[in-house]
């Protein structure tokens, strides 16, 4: 159960919020309902993710590998949860996601990008700091704008599981 309760959806001041992110996302998450605690906050939250999510040059497969990676290396189940059905529309496969946790053991299921892109997921989120060499496989990958937003997706979705952890939002919780 969450820290703290969810926040209420019909007040006049949420209203407008709680009808775009519904019309945004088709309903109210969790992680929503508690950012809406404070209305600017899950508002600026809202633009920063749908631009990270929807708006960029990253293949969605790429960008949702990462997702789970952080989730994983954070012990986010919420995240992880939310994402693995996104990832699996996104071509990433079955096998690929029950191998993701060691996935150095089972680097033969990832293509070289992915195996780049992972090592760059598991630097920032474990280490923080990037070994040159790791920076330079993604840029090689992906290119100058697509590492730039690879790196930008990595460090968003860490923040978003260590929000959920922090306040311990989970898909089981009731909401009133």
């Amino acid at each position: 159960m969450a820290r703290l309760p969810y926040a209420r959806l019909d007040t006049a001041e949420v209203r407008p919020l709680v009808e775009r992110i519904v019309a945004e996302r088709g309903s109210v998450l969790h992680l929503y309902q508690m950012l809406l605690h404070s209305p600017p906050l899950a508002e600026g939250w809202l633009h920063f993710l749908t631009a990270v999510r929807h708006k960029l040059d990253l293949p969605g497969g790429l960008r949702e590998l990462v997702i789970m990676r952080v989730a994983i290396l954070n012990g986010a189940p919420y995240e992880a949860e939310q994402h693995a059905p996104i990832a699996l529309k996104e071509g990433i496969s079955q096998a690929q996601l029950d191998s993701l946790a060691d996935w150095q053991q089972h680097a033969a299921r990832y293509s070289a990008d992915q195996r780049a892109v992972l090592a760059l997921c598991d630097s920032m989120t474990r280490d923080i700091h990037v070994p040159p060499d790791v920076m330079a496989a993604v840029v090689a990958a992906l290119g100058q704008r697509q590492a730039v937003e690879m790196t930008a997706t990595i460090a968003a979705y860490n923040m978003v599981s260590r929000f959920l952890e922090a306040i311990q939002i989970h898909s089981t919780d009731t909401r009133d």
